[in-house]
């Protein structure tokens, strides 16, 4: 696809709308079936965090309410791994506040992954951590991470208007050391935050150009006390719009429809699944979301099927 057809999908009217959807379920249906991946979230470590990322409530100038905690130890991770796998998620996402990690998160960080794929080895573990060297990474990889998330967000003219702390290139240049250390890349960005369509597109390019094997489109959830807190949500029809061009653009990836799906994308969610072929559970890092017997429910009703993890018998004693 060229700019010019990108920017057609997105300009046009809602009756070309079944047709696009139709379009992206075709290449979706060949990938990946009619399987929705369930995953699921831990924000391991909470607040503090130094960046000023407009859209975030932990960051340091957010004044919005939420429970603010040290990095959580490894025996403490693993039981919400254990909550994970009974929930049904076949991915495990380990978040921790932060400009990014230092060699002691690095090794805690490593014990708990080790302890969860010691008891769940099929689970696969994804840690978002921040900016990441190599090194580090490697030694993720050592311990059994498989993905790393680090979202472009947005486009890269864009950035520093939702940042100022680091830049896009910080974030690009940790993708790029993930792909070096031999890890999958777990990276999309964040739809609604003021930005223009020209930076959507954008935003889609870099994405496709990056190769990233893992892509979630979130669409802002606006939280009272930080800067973007009185943003106006987004229009359903151009949510999905943006999620069919994901998928036509990546074909084969796994595209997933993140945070803020169910404040922005209201009674068409079910919509969703045609372009996404994964899906959190149980919440975001401190918004709300669905319950995971819930989103099953609704996955089921809506004629897909949960891609279902090989779960050990003693796991349901």
């Amino acid at each position: 696809m060229n700019r010019k057809e990108v920017r057609e999908i997105l300009d046009a009217p809602i009756d070309n709308l079944p047709n696009l959807l139709d379009a992206a379920y075709r290449i979706r249906r060949h990938y990946h079936g009619n399987r929705v991946k369930l995953c699921m979230l831990l924000n391991a470590q909470s607040g503090q965090c130094p960046e000023d990322c407009f859209y975030c409530s932990q960051a340091k100038d957010s004044e919005a309410p939420i429970q603010k905690y040290r990095l959580m130890r490894p025996d403490q991770m693993l039981v919400k791994a254990r909550q994970a796998v009974q929930a049904g998620a076949k991915r495990f996402c380990i978040v921790c506040s932060g400009t990014g990690p230092n060699d002691r998160i690095i090794d805690q960080m490593g014990s708990a992954v080790q302890m969860i794929k010691n008891e769940f080895p099929w689970l696969e573990i994804c840690t978002s951590l921040g900016i990441m060297s190599l090194e580090k990474a490697s030694k993720l990889k050592e311990a059994g991470v498989g993905w790393i998330n680090h979202n472009l967000n947005t486009s890269e003219r864009y950035y520093e208007k939702i940042c100022t702390t680091h830049t896009y290139q910080d974030r690009v240049n940790t993708v790029n050391n993930v792909k070096a250390a031999g890890l999958q890349t777990c990276s999309g960005g964040i739809i609604g935050m003021g930005e223009t369509v020209e930076d959507v597109i954008d935003f889609l390019f870099t994405v496709q150009k990056m190769d990233m094997d893992s892509i979630p489109i979130n669409f802002l959830y606006p939280v009272e006390g930080t800067p973007l807190g009185n943003r106006p949500t987004l229009d359903p029809i151009f949510s999905l719009k943006v999620l069919c061009l994901a998928r036509l653009m990546n074909p084969s990836k796994e595209v997933r429809v993140a945070g803020g799906r169910e404040l922005n994308l209201k009674g068409l969610q079910m919509l969703a699944l045609y372009p996404a072929n994964s899906i959190f559970v149980e919440g975001y890092l401190t918004t709300p979301g669905t319950a995971a017997d819930e989103t099953r429910r609704f996955i089921e009703n809506c004629g897909f099927e949960v891609e279902e993890a090989k779960i050990p018998e003693e796991v349901h004693a």
